[in-house]
């Protein structure tokens, strides 16, 4: 293996532009491609960019999921990790919006109701960190003002809670993401 396709763990935080102590926690897992070397943990450049960046089309999607009820994100988190996806689960939108800028997602689920940031603000950011990013609201509320402030950017897809797990999985195939089970090799 040449020594120039191995970072050490600080290196792998600035490339994958994510925390230290998340890199240590990802390794240690064993979701990053890592090996030890002499007590030290070094991850595998070229298993990074093919695995975890999908620079190859077959990568695992991900997640954000926004919302702020603890029933909902557990709905989430199991549904995705039992599918394959990569996921982030955030309850408020300033994680979120942090979140938005470090990486970049291949579909969002937002909440409107935030304790913090309205979910039309958060709308808005998000699109102009990424205008390409599905966003799929989720709300309680449909005839709110916030969605209609949203809906001023074009069509969206809202999902009315109480979410049910058909729906997530149905909004998913509908917005072209194929489940990732079918992958499991």
């Amino acid at each position: 293996m040449e020594a120039h396709n191995l970072l050490t763990v600080k290196e792998t935080a600035e490339y994958l532009r994510i925390p230290l102590p998340t890199v240590y926690y990802l390794v240690q897992r064993g979701q990053l491609p890592a090996i030890q070397i002499g007590g030290r943990w070094r991850i595998k450049k070229d298993s990074l960019d093919r695995d975890i960046l999908r620079e190859e089309e077959h990568g695992q999607p991900t997640v954000l999921v926004v919302d702020d009820d603890i029933g909902v994100q557990g709905m989430f988190k199991l549904f995705l990790k039992k599918t394959g996806f990569s996921r982030l689960i955030v309850g408020n939108g300033k994680e979120a919006l942090v979140a938005l800028k470090k990486q970049k997602f291949d579909l969002c689920f937002l909440d409107l109701a935030l304790p913090d940031i309205t979910g039309d603000e958060i709308y808005k950011e998000a699109k102009k960190i990424d205008a390409q990013l599905p966003i799929v609201i989720i709300t309680g509320f449909p005839d709110s003002e916030m969605l209609d402030n949203i809906l001023k950017f074009g069509p969206v897809t809202v999902l009315k809670k109480p979410l049910k797990v058909e729906q997530i999985s149905q909004t998913m195939k509908f917005l072209g993401h194929k489940l990732a089970e079918t992958e499991a090799a």
